[in-house]
């Protein structure tokens, strides 16, 4: 006789419930293994699909970067309609003059505004050999000299650029054919234009090969009395959202209209790449790519889940008189749905982490050899898992697990006591 009310029976303890879980993935080796493995095939596909994408987005904000994209670019253009006595057809070109004119006409949202000049022709030589790279003449802190990694000395500055300095910036390649190594040339004259130039620093990279001089220098230099230029880089940092940024694009063509004397309306007069609202758009795009991948990935893992689930309402249909005598000595439902989910979230965490360990190491492996290929490399910049990542899918898994194991739980706790005793 029971001498204690079964409603009060404590839940089955935890050792207990850990040395059952244990008994049950080993009693069933082959089944469990062979539906762990579709589990782990999963997530070893879900953190593949999340570094890849990971590794994408690390590729674009290196090349967008903050100081960078912040950035709206305006080129020559031809105006297509008739404005202040002249005809359309008319060609706007631009010149260094426009410069200040910029700044001080948008004061709250323009910092600076840069431009670049090229003299192809210009050879830089020691007495000993000589690099026909030419010249190009630009602002210190421009987008053409934040690509470049300087690896000796020092970048142009603006110091050089106010002063109208012959300081020169050498590419790593120039400088071995000119010096020798990086580090010696630093420090060391070289000609160009039949002037003496100071060699500042040595920077690197892919395919740039050109020697960078302060572009007030060159502009005195090449005797471009008109100021002609190709494009001016207006860098604007208090631009916000997508709203300030088209914004400004208005601003900046009406600017341009005024200056050049050509219709507001006329979008021909000169050609506005908005750097920044390109950047937002592409941005938002790689968010929603995250986001498919992860419905890809967690989709992919749901036939793992299912292998679990099916799993475990075989694994309650061959306990069925266990669960019932545990009904009889008075275990509530809650213990016994407890105990599946818990088999279910044991089984797909434990093989979900096998396969996290295999995407980590594959993406490892695939790390190193991006960094060896300069092409990839500019697609796929380090394409590794870090914690947040971990956390999300230790998440998923254990979501995963529960509900894998629900159903059958559910269908554990409506056995019946008497007809579960009956059963062989």
């Amino acid at each position: 006789y029971l001498t204690t009310p079964p409603s009060s029976y404590p839940p089955i303890p935890m050792l207990d419930l850990i040395n059952e879980i244990r008994q049950t993935l080993t009693n069933n080796r082959l089944r469990t293994i062979l539906t762990g493995i579709s589990v782990a095939w999963g997530i070893f596909m879900l953190i593949i699909l999340v570094s890849m994408s990971r590794g994408v987005f690390n590729a674009f904000e290196s090349q967008m970067s903050s100081s960078t994209s912040a950035t709206i670019e305006i080129y020559s253009g031809t105006t297509t309609m008739a404005h202040g006595g002249f005809k359309e057809g008319r060609r706007v070109r631009l010149n260094a003059r426009d410069i200040p004119e910029i700044v001080a006409a948008h004061p709250d949202m323009v910092d600076e505004v840069h431009s670049t000049l090229s003299v192809d022709t210009a050879k830089v030589e020691t007495p000993t050999d000589y690099t026909s790279q030419g010249l190009y003449g630009a602002f210190p802190g421009s987008r053409d000299l934040n690509r470049c990694k300087i690896i000796a000395g020092r970048t142009l500055n603006h110091a050089d650029n106010s002063e109208k300095r012959r300081s020169l910036l050498l590419e790593k390649r120039n400088a071995e054919l000119l010096f020798g190594s990086a580090d010696n040339a630093v420090g060391q004259t070289v000609k160009s234009m039949g002037l003496a130039w100071n060699v500042v620093g040595v920077f690197q990279h892919d395919w740039d090969r050109d020697n960078y001089v302060p572009f007030n220098t060159l502009m005195q230099i090449a005797n471009n009395g008109d100021g002609y230029v190709w494009r001016l880089s207006v860098l604007a940092p208090g631009m916000k959202d997508e709203e300030d940024g088209k914004k400004l694009e208005q601003d900046l063509r009406a600017t341009m209209a005024r200056l050049k004397n050509f219709s507001p309306d006329d979008s021909g007069g000169v050609w506005i790449y908005n750097r920044f609202t390109s950047y937002l758009s592409s941005r938002a795009g790689l968010g929603y790519l995250d986001i498919a991948i992860w419905v890809i990935g967690i989709l992919t893992m749901l036939s793992g889940i299912i292998g679990v689930s099916n799993i475990m309402f075989v694994s309650v249909r061959e306990r069925t008189h266990e669960i019932g005598i545990r009904r009889a000595i008075g275990a509530k439902p809650r213990s016994i749905m407890g105990q599946v989910v818990a088999e279910s979230v044991v089984i797909t965490t434990l093989f979900g982490y096998i396969g996290v360990v295999m995407g980590m190491a594959l993406t490892e492996v695939a790390t190193k050899l991006i960094e060896g290929n300069a092409t990839i490399g500019q697609a796929i910049q380090n394409p590794t898992v870090d914690l947040s990542i971990a956390v999300k899918v230790t998440v998923v898994l254990i979501i995963s697990g529960a509900l894998a194991g629900l159903a059958p739980a559910i269908k554990a706790t409506k056995v019946k006591p008497v007809e579960a005793l009956r059963d062989e």
